[in-house]
Order: structure tokens, then sequence, then C-alpha cells
């Protein structure tokens, strides 16, 4: 996954514009809270109207030649998927400056999905700052694409064994695109598009933002991986798709 190939170019202000727009239509707090070479990594959140309800993270955009995640998110948002059911936390630019310019990496060249132990970069050491000050959140979805795929795919990160939503999300995504395969995906077993990897923390030394979540802010992880090989709007239609399944699942 650390070939680097070219990708759609996507202008980070105008497109964290574009999320300021939705978010405070959609009644969400914007908080920017740091900046990468005068582009501004934000934080989305909204309360639930009553208490008890559960708190739900997403994420997008920590590799800057994935744009379907970002705008699989603005969608989402957009389409008011974000309703009274939880408190909702999004951080849908992640890596702005990788974004600029196309790239997996950040201007620095860092992978920013492999900096969550040690945060030696402006971007995860804020990243992590901020959610530092959140709750635990019943749910995390990470979306990504792959360049390497052969179809969709999956990462559930499950340690409390919750009752797994996999299943369900990868039949959401086959309504869109193929499934990827695959017997190995990344270097490890997979089976009809879910990867269920070893998710004890203290075995990484490299963390990706989905372990750093399991050791630190929630019990129930799944990263969303389509195909870079299909059009991008297939690509944005299979992420949201599966996130929505996920969301009624997990909350009704």
């Amino acid at each position: 996954m650390d070939t680097v190939k070219a990708a759609p170019v996507i202008e980070p202000h105008a497109l964290a514009e574009r999320f300021a727009v939705a978010a405070r239509v959609g009644g969400f707090e914007v908080d920017r809270f740091g900046s990468a070479r005068g582009y501004p990594l934000l934080a989305l959140t909204k309360p639930a109207p009553t208490d008890g309800r559960p708190s739900v993270y997403l994420s997008a955009g920590i590799h800057g030649d994935e744009p379907a995640s970002p705008l699989a998110l603005l969608r989402l948002l957009e389409a008011g998927t974000f309703d009274a059911r939880a408190s909702w936390y999004l951080c849908p630019l992640l890596n702005p400056t990788g974004l600029a310019a196309g790239t997996r990496e950040n201007a620095e060249g860092v992978d920013l999905n492999r900096d969550y132990r040690h945060s030696a970069t402006i971007e995860v050491a804020a990243h992590i700052a901020w959610l530092q000050r959140q709750p635990t959140f019943a749910l995390t979805l990470c979306l990504h694409e792959d360049w390497e795929a052969k179809g969709f795919y999956l990462y559930e990160l499950n340690p409390e064994k919750r009752p797994s939503l996999a299943e369900q999300m990868i039949a959401a995504a086959a309504e869109v695109g193929p499934i990827d395969p695959s017997e190995v995906i990344d270097s490890r077993p997979a089976a009809g598009g879910i990867i269920r990897p070893a998710d004890d923390p203290a075995t990484r030394e490299r963390w990706p933002e989905a372990i750093y979540l399991r050791a630190h802010h929630t019990s129930l992880s799944y990263t969303l991986e389509t195909a870079s090989s299909l059009p991008l709007e297939k690509r944005i239609a299979a992420l949201s798709r599966t996130a929505e399944a996920a969301l009624r699942l997990a909350l009704g």
C-alpha cells in the first residue's frame, strides 16, 4: 500500500469551506484544532439532543491521494446522516498538504497514518491533542482508499468481541461495486473482504489512527477501504453507503 500513484488534486481551503458550510447548516460546531502550512485541521462536533446517546467518530483524508474519503464524508454530512441518534465527532481533512499535492504523505513526506504512537508530525500531534479532549466513542469509522485493492474491503478492530457489523457492511458495499476476494490483503489474512488483524497496540511500533483509537478511545473500530481503480463516484458511493450501514446497525 506504499505505492504512490497519481490522484486527483483537491484544493483543501475550498473543501474545508464546503465542510464548514454544511456543518453549520447541520447544527455542528466547527473547531479549527490546528493547521499545516496554512491549511486548516478541522473537527466538526454535534452533541445529541438528549442524554444517554452514544458518541460516534468518523475521519477522512489522512492520505492525500485518497480523495474519495473526504468527499464521502462530505456527502454524508450534506445528506443529514448525522442526526439525533448520537453525538457526532468528525475529522474530515487530516492531511490537507497531501490532499493539495495528491500524495499519500504530507508535505514533509511522512505517512501520517503511521505516526500515532510517537506523533512526530504537526498534524497528528494536534489531532491527538484534540482526541484527548473528547469522550469515549461507541464506534469509530476511518474512511480510506487503496490503490492496490481489487475491490472494497474493511478492517475490524473489536477487542471486546462486541456484535460484529462487518458482514452487513460488506453486503452494503457489494451493492455498489466489487468486494476484494483475496485471501491476503495488505499482507494480512482476509475472508470475504474482512480483515480482523491482531490488534494489541503493544505489538505495533508504528500506529495507524485506528490502532490509536482502539488503544485509547473505542472498543469497536472499522477502517473502510474502497478500490482506487473504480471511478471516483463509485468510490464515494461505496464509502458512504458502507458508513451509513454501520451507523444504522450500531444506532438503529
